[in-house]
């Protein structure tokens, strides 16, 4: 049965996951392997977002108690609130990085990619550290 710290686990498994696939992208990247690197943030990208519909997915139309068991612990709420502020702007940036790494622009991805790294860094420290499973 789902509750409410079984999520928040493989919410903090899913994070811990996908940055182990971007430190695996950062060092195709020191080796000049661009094409690896590129594959390696598509596929990033596409287990990002997965990750984070089929999360809406359980805690809003699935079982939306857990939703609720969420927002009744004041503490478990806030955490999770603050991990958004990293997760959410960092899902939106993430697109924009594909696109600027596709299409060549490498100035405006470069530049990105140290706002995206500070907000993953967030998102990170947040997922894995600051939530606790109640």
């Amino acid at each position: 049965m789902l509750t409410a710290g079984l999520v928040i686990l493989c919410l903090k498994i899913a994070v811990g996951a996908v940055t182990a696939l971007l430190l695996a992208s950062l060092t195709a990247l020191y080796f000049r392997r661009y094409r690896l690197h590129g594959r390696l943030n598509i596929a990033f990208f596409v287990l990002t977002v997965t990750a984070l519909v089929v999360f809406e997915v359980i805690i809003r139309l699935i079982n939306p108690d857990i939703f609720t068991a969420i927002k009744a612990d004041p503490d478990l709420s806030t955490r999770l609130n603050i991990h958004l502020c990293f997760a959410v702007p960092s899902a939106l940036v993430m697109p924009v990085m594909l696109f600027t790494g596709l299409k060549q622009r490498p100035a405006l991805h470069v530049g990105l990619s140290y706002l995206f790294g500070v907000l993953w860094a967030g998102t990170f420290v947040t997922g894995i550290f600051f939530l606790r499973v109640p």
